[in-house]
């Protein structure tokens, strides 16, 4: 399988320095152009299905992207979400209130998190083993997808790179074995 991976654009929060999780989030006017940009880049991919984050920046990105790929079958999807955030979702993104234990009780483990996203992988590569799916996703997600591929402890998730908004992945997987040809490309930002 032929994996694309990308971010939604930038958000409203993401501007403000708010910890989104599973809140929807709104595309920023940068983030609607990034996204704009995003579907330039991506129109002349031959994309065979496309998976997207069922929240809305992530679906807002996506919407972009299918004005290039109008029959391109699409599936908003849970498994595809940031990490669950708890409390902290809504919350300012500073690094005190990741140290206030009532906060930070009930969010989404990396472990966890990477459970998730293996499931769901391992499901779209039974069905799609050689076709190109495109994910539409966020940043700890891309982290997960990558902690998963590269088989990486899920405890060194964070110490790997995400995705900047719009960045683009690309990763061949074959059974175990995958090759990443591009990772983070934000070329057509430029």
């Amino acid at each position: 399988m032929r994996l694309i991976l990308t971010r939604h654009g930038e958000t409203i929060e993401n501007k403000k320095g708010i910890s989104q999780g599973h809140i929807p989030g709104k595309l920023s006017k940068e983030g609607i152009k990034q996204a704009k940009k995003l579907a330039l880049r991506l129109k002349d991919e031959e994309i065979d299905f496309i998976f997207s984050s069922d929240l809305a920046r992530a679906k807002d990105t996506t919407k972009e992207i299918i004005k290039y790929h109008p029959d391109v079958p699409v599936k908003f999807v849970k498994e595809l979400r940031e990490r669950y955030l708890g409390k902290l979702q809504g919350k300012k993104n500073k690094e005190d209130v990741w140290k206030d234990k009532k906060l930070t009780k009930g969010i989404e483990t990396p472990k966890h998190m990477c459970s998730r996203i293996k499931k769901f992988l391992d499901k779209v590569l039974l069905k799609h083993k050689k076709d190109t799916v495109l994910f539409v996703a966020h940043g700890g997600t891309s982290r997960a997808l990558m902690t998963v591929i590269t088989g990486e402890d899920p405890k060194e998730m964070f110490n790997l790179g995400k995705l900047s908004n719009t960045g683009v992945g690309i990763i061949e997987i074959k059974g175990k074995k995958h090759k990443i040809r591009v990772f983070n490309c934000t070329k057509h930002l430029d």
